[in-house]
């Protein structure tokens, strides 16, 4: 099997380089689309959108048995889930993670111990979770780990929100690409998850995805490879503009982009607060995402 990607450019010096440029970037931070410009070298800077510092927070990192069948395989996908957000959805599903930062404070050398573990204990990806504030971190964390034999595909598992020239830094370093994407309406967007640039910043973030690593790739074993894979969690009250976001990924992205329309929506974190989310969504609507889904040309649907 060929290695990937990010053991090229770790002995020619490449990922080094990368490491450290998006570490120079945390004493003014605008590596996400809130551009808040906070400090981050401090520990737990109170001015920065994600309140993250100078170290990734972690909440857990485990092999996760309920990925997409082509990360989870039969052993499990590595994943890492990252504490705090850079988007904070008002229904977020790990609200005690993202809102509430449940996780410790590691560094490099934890982080790159994380993940050596992950592969010896059978993971078939390193996946990370909630990732677009910490390319920093990442990127300093899979020094040590290439340097003591990480040799798995990188999976960048992120909420859609993400800015094109962060995402820069990361290519040749992830194989796999699973954003969200989450809200056609800047309306919803706004209210929502307070970024009514989501639309137009998703769009933007998953054609230079797609431009770094194409389609999804799935081989003889039924595993990821490389790629694109999009997420799209169907919301209540057609909030989320599938058949939207379904025209933009055939027409804009690709007619083979990979997609897991998901189903498992249900009222968390703050969504009392926003009544029209405050209730699962029904079989009807789920089946009319799947009928603008396949409608709008999309043919390769996650089955689980």
């Amino acid at each position: 099997m060929t290695a990937p990607g990010f053991v090229s450019l770790f002995h020619s010096g490449e990922l080094a380089r990368r490491a450290e440029a998006a570490a120079a970037a945390l004493a003014k931070c605008r590596l996400c689309p809130r551009n808040c410009g906070a400090d981050r070298r401090d520990a737990a800077p109170e001015s920065s959108f994600c309140r993250t510092g100078r170290q990734a927070v972690v909440s857990s990192a485990f092999l996760h048995p309920g990925e997409e069948a082509c990360l989870r395989g039969w052993n499990g996908s590595g994943t890492v889930f990252f504490t705090h957000c850079n988007l904070r959805c008002a229904f977020c599903q790990n609200f005690d993670i993202s809102w509430e930062g449940e996780g410790r404070r590691v560094t490099a050398r934890q982080l790159a111990d994380a993940l050596l573990r992950l592969q010896a204990e059978g993971a078939h990806n390193i996946n990370f979770v909630t990732p677009s504030h910490v390319v920093p971190q990442i990127l300093e964390a899979l020094l040590p780990a290439a340097a003591d034999g990480l040799r798995l595909p990188l999976v960048y598992n992120s909420g859609g929100y993400d800015k094109v020239e962060t995402l820069r830094l990361l290519e040749g370093v992830m194989d796999v690409y699973m954003p969200d994407f989450k809200f056609w309406d800047p309306a919803a967007a706004a209210e929502l998850a307070d970024a009514p640039d989501y639309p137009e910043t998703a769009r933007a973030a998953l054609k230079e995805m797609h431009r770094q690593v194409g389609d999804l790739e799935i081989d003889d074993g039924g595993l990821a490879r490389r790629g694109l894979l999009v997420r799209h969690l169907v919301l209540p009250d057609g909030l989320s503009g599938t058949r939207e976001i379904m025209r933009f990924l055939v027409r804009e992205i690709s007619p083979d982009t990979y997609v897991n329309l998901m189903a498992q929506y249900h009222p968390a974190g703050r969504s009392g607060c926003h009544p029209r989310i405050h209730r699962r969504i029904t079989p009807a609507e789920y089946e009319e995402s799947l009928h603008a889904a396949k409608a709008e040309g999309i043919r390769r649907l996650d089955k689980k």
